[in-house]
């Protein structure tokens, strides 16, 4: 697997991934045209990438915020979880924030084991008692 930055061309592949994962709704916004512009603002995403069939194995998109970095649509495709995969995604994506000196931010569902066990094994911590709250439309 090779990991790379994202390209305007990757999008459908991204989507799908998306779609496959259960991350992904049309309502949320989430385009190319945003990837991009959040990258032109100082964010990263980064694809994991077959460098042989050219499938997408995983997205890490990370925003930044000036003071932060915020993980978020971080997702592995379905048929290569469990295979150590995520952990070097995750990996890949903390170079970027120890490169800009931020912390990390993330959310994940409490549900999603696999995700919150690794997450805690790079040395994230929960805060307790914390809830997030947002409006898609303002």
């Amino acid at each position: 697997m090779v990991i790379r930055d994202y390209r305007k061309e990757d999008f459908p592949k991204v989507e799908e991934l998306w779609k496959q994962t259960g991350i992904y709704t049309f309502e949320r916004g989430d385009t190319s045209e945003i990837i991009l512009q959040c990258t032109d603002l100082g964010g990263k995403f980064l694809v994991m990438e077959d460098p042989v069939t050219g499938n997408l194995a995983g997205t890490s998109w990370m925003s930044y915020d000036g003071r932060r970095i915020h993980l978020h649509h971080f997702a592995i495709q379905p048929s290569l979880q469990k295979k150590g995969l995520g952990r070097i995604l995750t990996e890949e994506s903390l170079k970027y924030a120890r490169d800009k000196n931020c912390p990390v931010k993330l959310e994940v569902h409490s549900k999603n084991l696999a995700a919150v066990n690794l997450y805690k094994s790079l040395g994230f911590t929960a805060f307790e008692d914390y809830d997030v709250y947002i409006i898609l439309n303002p």
